[in-house]
């Protein structure tokens, strides 16, 4: 049994953050060593063509040896890795290196997260003082030529709070200043995913009559982002018309992909990045079970979640778990996994 490529993702300190839209969901934090990491990387090497390996699937960079953490992800992996532009908000505004480090690595964009002001922005960061350090990193990070790219994850609770992040973006002037270094400031809105935190927050999804409510010059932002000619495209269709359309869909289907992407958590549970690392996801142990174990039944759709989908015609499942009259928006891909995981909890 052999993969393409594996990457495999470790949460070994978790997150400072108890964000309330994220995807992964909340678990508790661990303090795992670097043993723990080769440990991760030795147990999948003889499965893969092309291994990657990176510390971390939640925050990055969390912890003060982020940059031993680095070059072993480095060397434990088949080849060098570009830093994604995700960065630790925590760190950037404690460690006067880090930015210097991350621009040297080759980082130019870095996206950050708003939801609103600082209350709105501390309640769901899950940290006091998150706004006023976001827009710290903003500082620090455009004075090193790296530009800000913000994301703001809109629902019904926090809607109203996107004048004021025009009125933010226009008074500290982050498109001329971005342009000054022939960097390049970028603003979008969207609702997030349907899995782990976010699905806590469904009854706030957006219906159609609040796509209204968006400022224009936001609209203009967001369709540039996502290279998109109309809106609706970033926010979707009523569940009432999903519903519709998929009550015909008697597909199967499958998740399993010559290139898989794992997340292990700090008890070294295995979960495909699919959706939220539930326990209708898991795969096994690579403690208890191993790798071999492990990719088998990632192969053979041997989750609960894998073999339903496989299994079980997708208008069965919406006929299940979907709500015929409800006008909330959804993207097809993110309603297809809401309604499977809906569909898995009730068989636990």
């Amino acid at each position: 049994m052999k993969f393409n490529r594996i990457t495999a993702c470790l949460d070994m300190f978790g997150c400072p953050n108890r964000c309330k839209h994220c995807w992964i969901g909340s678990s508790p934090n661990g303090n795992l060593t670097v043993s723990d990491l080769e440990f991760v990387a030795e147990q999948f090497r003889t499965f893969a063509d092309y291994l990657e390996i990176y510390d971390w699937y939640r925050e990055p960079d969390y912890k003060n040896n982020y940059k031993q953490l680095w070059n072993l992800c480095n060397d434990l992996s088949d080849g060098p890795r570009d830093h994604f532009e995700l960065i630790s908000v925590y760190r950037i505004v404690r460690d006067k290196e880090y930015v210097k480090w991350l621009y040297s690595l080759g980082v130019r964009n870095v996206q950050l997260t708003l939801f609103g002001g600082a209350e709105k922005t501390d309640y769901y960061t899950g940290r006091k003082n998150a706004y006023n350090e976001i827009l710290e990193a903003v500082e620090i990070l455009i004075k090193n030529r790296i530009s800000p790219r913000i994301q703001f994850f809109v629902n019904k609770d926090n809607i109203e709070e996107l004048p004021f992040i025009e009125k933010l973006i226009k008074n500290l002037n982050l498109d001329e200043r971005c342009k000054n270094f022939d960097g390049g400031f970028s603003f979008f809105i969207h609702q997030g995913s349907c899995c782990g935190e976010n699905e806590k927050l469904n009854e706030f999804r957006l219906t159609p009559e609040d796509v209204n409510k968006i400022p224009e010059a936001t609209i203009e932002y967001t369709k540039k982002h996502f290279n998109v000619e109309n809106i609706m495209d970033v926010f979707g269709r009523t569940e009432r018309e999903l519903y519709d359309e998929l009550l015909k869909d008697n597909s199967i289907d499958t998740f399993v992909s010559d290139k898989p992407v794992f997340y292990i958590d700090k008890d070294f549970n295995v979960y495909p990045n699919i959706s939220a690392p539930e326990n209708f996801w898991l795969l096994g142990n690579l403690k208890l079970d191993g790798a071999e174990i492990v990719l088998k039944n990632y192969k053979s759709s041997d989750s609960v979640a894998q073999r339903v989908r496989k299994t079980v015609p997708l208008c069965d499942i919406v006929r299940k778990t979907g709500d015929h009259e409800s006008l909330k928006l959804f993207t097809k891909p993110d309603y297809k996994i809401y309604l499977l995981n809906k569909y898995c909890r009730n068989l636990l």
